[in-house]
């Protein structure tokens, strides 16, 4: 695969297998990164998924077996369910060798299962979250041994195209990063409903509770985000002496509040995906 620059897209060609709404956002991601959409192959058995993307000038095929004997992608996109998997891998195996990146974004995939199923090819694992799809999202990925330094900067600048990237030496390290990120969007999802019902609750008509709920909760990720503070800092700068805040923080924080409920729930997460994994 030829070097390819911080940020920008590598040439293709690409196949993609799978467009739900993962892969989806990251082939979105890339088009409107300026990737050549010629240069892409797409293999979706659902109409419904491609509808936006009819007449975009991106080969979309219905299985594997319909992509051309002269198409020779450069780069692979793993985005079938898991349990979908063990059905286009035997399709994989003609397009694997040294110059083809195989990249996954299959929770509990490991690269020790693609390299028996496909062989002994360049494969990148990560695990990217759903806010990929405004473009905030975060992917963790680790690299096999056989990825070059163009086909990591590849995957960097393909995953980069829908929000930040982070790298791993260690794979096991996927498994605490998919109950963290991969789930985290649900468990702030669950806050906002959890803030709104209290909200109702305490007297607040429905509609109201809900948009104070979710306005509060995306208007305290984007501060957090572009704060150089540490989250703590920011939870302070909330917190009056005696206030209200104050009252209610004494209740998440207390010794069976929400940090012991989180570790339970990460580490109930860990270990789910470990139990994939194997």
């Amino acid at each position: 695969m030829p070097a390819v620059a911080a940020g920008t897209m590598p040439a293709g060609p690409l196949l993609l297998l799978g467009c739900g709404k993962m892969g989806g956002a990251l082939l979105r991601g890339w088009l409107a990164r300026g990737l050549k959409p010629a240069t892409v192959a797409v293999v979706e058995p659902n109409p419904a998924a491609m509808v936006d993307l009819a007449g975009s000038g991106v080969r979309i095929l219905a299985d594997l077996s319909s992509l051309p004997d002269d198409f020779k992608p450069r780069l692979v996109l793993l985005a079938v369910k898991p349990q979908m998997m063990a059905q286009v891998m035997p399709g994989c195996r003609r397009l694997g060798g040294p110059e083809t990146l195989f990249l996954s974004i299959a929770a509990g995939k490991t690269i020790a299962y693609f390299e028996r199923e496909i062989g002994a090819v360049p494969i990148v694992r990560s695990m990217p979250n759903t806010p990929a799809a405004v473009g905030r999202g975060i992917t963790v990925a680790c690299a096999s041994a056989r990825v070059s330094s163009s086909q990591h900067a590849a995957a960097e600048a393909l995953l980069g195209a829908v929000g930040e990237v982070a790298w791993v030496e260690d794979e096991r390290l996927l498994d605490p990063v998919t109950a963290v990120s991969g789930g985290g969007p649900a468990y702030v999802f669950l806050l906002i409903e959890c803030l709104a019902e209290a909200g109702i609750a305490a007297g607040l008509p429905a509609d109201l509770a809900m948009r104070l709920a979710r306005v509060t909760v995306s208007g305290a990720g984007e501060l957090a985000r572009l704060s150089d503070e540490p989250a703590a800092k920011l939870r302070q700068a909330v917190t009056s002496p005696a206030g209200t805040t104050l009252e209610a923080l004494k209740i998440l924080m207390a010794e069976d509040g929400m940090k012991p409920l989180f570790e339970r729930a990460i580490a109930a997460a860990t270990l789910r995906s470990r139990e994939l994994a194997e």
